[in-house]
């Protein structure tokens, strides 16, 4: 079955960095979009950034710059570097991807940014 499990989450100081992994299982992972999703106390769930299987990118306006998505087909892995961390960064960071009909998600890492 797809397995998605993310680490790397921790609490960073402000304009501090972290880089976040998603091990994935169970399906081929090279022919999957990959995408990191954050979900803030009280708010909605939110696209973060997203990789096609050719390797394009996108961003949310927020983490532009700052923020970068990768992905290692060898190791069927996704990371997401994340620089000049801010407290509004502070959330559950999730991997997603979907395959035919379904969403698959991870069960999320917690990043928080204080001093």
């Amino acid at each position: 079955q797809v397995q998605l499990v993310e680490s790397g989450g921790g609490l960073v100081q402000p304009g501090g960095s972290l880089r976040l992994s998603c091990a994935a299982s169970g399906f081929t992972f090279s022919k999957n979009a990959m995408n990191w999703y954050r979900q803030a106390p009280g708010k909605e769930r939110e696209l973060v950034a997203g990789i096609t299987t050719a390797g394009s990118t996108n961003y949310a306006g927020s983490v532009k710059g700052r923020f970068t998505i990768s992905r290692d087909n060898d190791k069927n892995t996704l990371y997401l570097q994340m620089n000049s961390l801010k407290p509004e960064d502070t959330a559950v960071y999730y991997c997603n991807t979907r395959i035919l009909l379904s969403t698959y998600w991870g069960q999320g890492t917690q990043v928080t940014v204080s001093s």
